[in-house]
């Protein structure tokens, strides 16, 4: 079953999870260039739901917005959904999130990333959907030795149950696309910040405990380091993807550039002024001790060119969480 063509123009854009940190932001640029965009969000309790409702005032006011409370696990929903809307493109970001939580619920996992994901191919493959943008995860490397990390290297070994649902996504993915036609580029994103991330996630912790005089708590020896990658970035790569059909792609978006954890706290304290007062604790099991993005791929198949670099994204993330 062949796609329909992508249209040049203004898409609708099925965009899931799209009340969160990245989906809302990535929301706001598409309603900014003219597409129309169809959220559907579950508002589970992960963290405060009324934070994804702010997320998306701004969207909630545009004519080309609609929001969908539901969950990607509700195959009816969805073939309802598809059959109201002809959907050009989806991009599915919507999953349980974070190594740590997965390994204490792997079958909620399991359930949301694998069979949600699942039901958004299917749906995507009999409404002939032109493109799919699947979000993975830079956790599918595991405790990868070769760095940087290219696409094209082994990721047999997961050691979360987060990674392995987000290298199923992928295998299911290349199925489909096998199988079906389906145009699907998987993203590899790494270690996202910016304004609007998630609480429990490391930069918002550790700003929030260092503005209110708390120890920060740093598993390991501070050595272990992550690819950060602002938001802006990010969702410039995931613009790309939406506007490129590619066939089957894993890409890896991130920064190529990596920051050691106390190098990391060490910046958040200088842009707020204060210095941190720092826990050292074991490594977390799931925890791996390093990312660090090759994104020659990125820049050749979608003109991906990060912009921000990691001092300018702690101040620009430090300004937004003032206002608040």
């Amino acid at each position: 079953m062949a796609s329909r063509p992508l249209p040049e123009g203004p898409k609708t854009i099925f965009v899931t999870g799209g009340a969160g940190f990245i989906g809302s932001t990535l929301t706001d640029r598409l309603l900014e260039r003219g597409d129309r965009v169809v959220c559907i969000d579950d508002f589970n309790d992960f963290y405060d739901p009324a934070i994804k409702r702010r997320n998306i005032e701004a969207a909630l006011t545009s004519d080309r917005y609609r929001l969908v409370e539901g969950d990607i696990c509700d195959l009816p929903l969805l073939q309802r959904l598809f059959d109201e809307e002809q959907v050009d493109v989806v991009i599915h970001i919507a999953a349980r999130a974070g190594v740590r939580p997965s390994i204490v619920e792997p079958l909620l996992y399991q359930k949301v990333n694998v069979e949600g994901s699942n039901n958004l191919f299917e749906v995507a493959r009999h409404h002939e959907v032109p493109n799919f943008v699947f979000i993975s995860s830079s956790s599918v490397y595991g405790e990868n030795e070769k760095v940087p990390f290219a696409e094209d290297d082994p990721v047999n070994y997961p050691i979360s149950p987060y990674a392995a649902t987000k290298r199923a996504g992928e295998l299911i993915a290349h199925t489909y696309h096998h199988l079906f036609g389906l145009n699907i580029t998987c993203l590899r994103p790494f270690t996202v910040y910016g304004p609007r991330q998630r609480p429990e996630m490391a930069i918002h912790l550790f700003l929030r405990a260092i503005l209110e005089g708390r120890p920060i708590k740093m598993f390991g020896d501070g050595t272990s380091s992550r690819d950060y990658t602002y938001i802006d970035d990010l969702v410039d790569g995931f613009i790309r993807a939406i506007d490129r059909p590619l066939g089957y792609e894993i890409i890896n978006l991130g920064e190529h550039e990596v920051t050691t954890l106390r190098e990391l706290i060490d910046m958040i304290g200088q842009a707020v002024g204060r210095e941190p007062i720092i826990d050292q604790l074991p490594m977390q099991p799931g925890d791996v001790p390093r990312t660090f993005a090759d994104v020659s791929k990125a820049k050749r198949l979608l003109g991906y060119q990060p912009k921000v670099s990691m001092r300018e994204g702690i101040r620009r993330f430090v300004e937004w969480y003032g206002k608040q």
